[in-house]
C-alpha cells in the first residue's frame, strides 16, 4: 500500500507533467494562427497555378514543340519502368496524438501494395525517416531526406525538395511519384491524403480547359512559358503540402496536449482525494488509540 509520501511524490510528478503539457499546448496555439494564415494564403495560389498549367498544356495540343524533359513530366510511363517513388511527410517530433501513426499506417499500406517494385522514398520529417529506416525485407532506398524544418517550413525548403524530386523523376526507370501527407481541415480534424505528384495527368483535362488562352499572345512562346512554369508549379504544390502538414501537426499537438492536461488534472484530483482519505483514516485511527488508551487508564 502506498504511503502518504509516495502519493505526495506522485502528485508532484503529475503536476510537473501537467505544466509541460500545458506549456506545449500554449506554444502550439500561438503557432497555429500563423500556420493557418499561411495555408489559407497558399491554397488559392497553388490552385490557380494548377489551372494555368492545365490550360497551357491543353493549348499545346496543336503541335507546339515541347522539350523531351517537359513531355516526360506529363506522359504516363510504361510498366517496364519498375521503380516507384514515395514522398512521405511526417512530423519531426512526437506528442501530437495520432498524427504520425496515421501517416505511417498509410505509408505502410502503400509499401505493401507496391512491394514487388523497386521503391524510392523521399522522407520529410524525422518520424518518416526513422520509420523508413526501420523497415526490413523491402527493395527500398531513401532517395532524399529533409528533417528539422517544422514548424518553420518555408518556400526555400519546397524548392529544394522539388529539385531533388525532379532529378529523381528525370530517370526513365521511375514510373510514378506519390505523396502521403496530412491535410489541415480544422482545429479538430486532419485528413491523411495520398496523391499522385508525377507524372502530371493534366492531359486528361484538355477538353475541360475550354481553350481560354486562344486570344492571348505569348513571347517567346507557350512551350517555353510552360517549361519555365513547371518547376515553379511543383515547388508551389510542395510548399502547400508542407504548410498543410505543418498546420495539421500543430493542431494535432494542441489537441493532444489539451487532452493530456485535462487527464493530468483529473489524476491530480483523484490522488488528492486518496491522500485526504488516507490522512483522515490515519487521524481517526490515532484518535481511537488515544481514546482506548484513556479508557484503559481510567478503568
Amino acid at each position: 500500500m502506498a504511503s502518504l509520501r509516495d502519493i505526495r511524490k506522485h502528485i508532484k510528478s503529475v503536476k510537473s507533467i501537467k505544466q509541460i503539457t500545458y506549456a506545449m499546448k500554449m506554444v502550439a496555439a500561438a503557432r497555429i494562427k500563423k500556420a493557418q494564415s499561411s495555408i489559407f494564403s497558399a491554397r488559392p495560389f497553388a490552385g490557380r497555378m494548377e489551372e494555368l498549367i492545365s490550360d497551357l498544356y491543353g493549348e499545346l495540343a496543336d503541335g507546339d514543340l515541347v522539350s523531351p524533359e517537359t513531355s516526360a513530366l506529363f506522359a504516363e510511363r510504361p510498366e517496364t519502368s519498375r521503380e516507384l517513388a514515395l514522398v512521405l511527410f511526417a512530423a519531426d517530433k512526437g506528442l501530437c496524438g495520432s498524427f504520425n501513426s496515421n501517416l505511417l499506417k498509410a505509408a505502410a499500406a502503400w509499401l505493401r501494395e507496391n512491394r514487388g517494385a523497386k521503391l524510392r522514398v523521399v522522407c520529410v520529417g524525422k518520424k518518416s525517416r526513422d520509420f523508413i529506416k526501420r523497415l526490413k525485407g523491402l527493395d527500398l532506398e531513401v532517395e532524399y531526406e529533409m528533417v528539422g524544418i517544422f514548424p518553420k517550413a518555408g518556400f526555400v525548403h519546397a524548392e529544394l525538395l522539388a529539385d531533388n524530386i525532379l532529378r529523381m523523376f528525370s530517370r526513365p526507370e521511375v514510373r510514378r511519384v506519390t505523396m502521403i501527407y496530412s491535410e489541415f481541415k480544422s482545429m479538430m480534424a486532419q485528413r491523411v491524403v495520398r496523391a499522385e505528384l508525377l507524372p502530371l495527368a493534366f492531359n486528361l483535362r484538355r477538353e475541360a480547359s475550354g481553350r481560354r488562352m486562344r486570344d492571348f499572345g505569348f513571347e517567346p512562346g507557350k512551350d517555353r512559358f510552360l517549361e519555365a512554369l513547371l518547376p515553379r508549379y511543383i515547388g508551389a504544390q510542395l510548399y502547400r503540402v508542407l504548410l498543410e502538414s505543418q498546420a495539421a501537426e500543430l493542431a494535432a499537438r494542441m489537441g493532444a496536449m489539451e487532452a493530456a492536461s485535462k487527464n493530468a488534472s483529473e489524476l491530480i484530483d483523484g490522488l488528492t482525494l486518496r491522500l485526504n482519505k488516507m490522512r483522515q483514516s490515519m487521524i481517526t485511527t490515532e484518535l481511537n488509540e488515544i481514546v482506548s488508551g484513556a479508557e484503559a487508564l481510567g478503568g
